[in-house]
């Protein structure tokens, strides 16, 4: 399976994947024309676009995208609070399969301050392959097995976070905000070692803070867990 990250952090986020026949985005939380030449000016030939939660960073190119006729599928609170309506508009259940192009898709939940944050596992019913896809969220309650690829949140290290408090580098509130929306690498790693990575290839790390990751660090203790291809976003 190709992924072709487009963006990655607070200032937006936004991926390709494809599985040779088939292709999905991945949130659109970038301008229009930066997914344009991201998905090489074909975003209209995608199958569709999932949208995790109505973060600008994640949704800020939907109601565009939308109007280029790609279908969006996210949560009806995310429908709600971004204003997104239409016919291209599908709101998707946590834990209800769905069927989009070539691949099946399974939302679910996730813990982020955000109406109704999903996650998604996307299969590619052409090669079986199994995407992981889930960000901003400081936890996940779900395991899952056979997965082949994992895309997900590693966004800050508790250590480095605490220094930057101490010494006025970022506020408390921001760390408070962090700590109860974000994925700590410790809780990635966690995650990470509670599902079946029998299938394993590739994982990709998303939404490093600039200011309190580690990312060569984030990257060594994934490989060393994995054994596998790391990606960092």
């Amino acid at each position: 399976m190709l992924i072709r990250p487009i963006a990655s952090g607070s200032a937006g986020n936004c991926y390709y994947i494809s599985d040779g026949q088939n292709s999905l985005l991945l949130d659109a939380g970038i301008p229009l024309r930066r997914i344009m030449a991201g998905c090489g000016y074909g975003v209209t030939r995608v199958d569709g676009c999932l949208v995790t939660h109505a973060h600008g960073d994640h949704v800020k190119a939907a109601k565009d995208l939308a109007r280029l006729g790609v279908d969006i599928y996210t949560s009806q609170g995310t429908i709600d609070k971004a204003g997104l309506e239409g016919h291209r508009i599908h709101p998707v259940k946590a834990l209800e399969r769905v069927s989009i192009g070539g691949y099946e898709v399974l939302p679910f939940d996730v813990e982020h301050d955000a109406p109704e944050p999903l996650g998604f596992l996307l299969r590619s019913v052409r090669t079986g392959e199994k995407l992981l896809y889930f960000t901003d969220t400081y936890y996940l309650r779900y395991t899952f097995k056979g997965v082949t690829h994992v895309m997900m949140e590693a966004n800050y290290d508790p250590d480095t976070m605490e220094h930057n408090v101490m010494t006025g580098r970022i506020d408390v509130q921001r760390a408070k905000r962090t700590i109860g929306s974000h994925m700590s690498i410790d809780t990635a790693i966690q995650t990470l070692a509670s599902f079946d990575l029998s299938r394993l290839q590739q994982v990709f790390l998303l939404h490093l803070s600039n200011d309190n990751s580690l990312a060569d660090e984030f990257k060594r203790r994934v490989q060393a867990l994995t054994g596998r291809e790391v990606y960092l976003c």
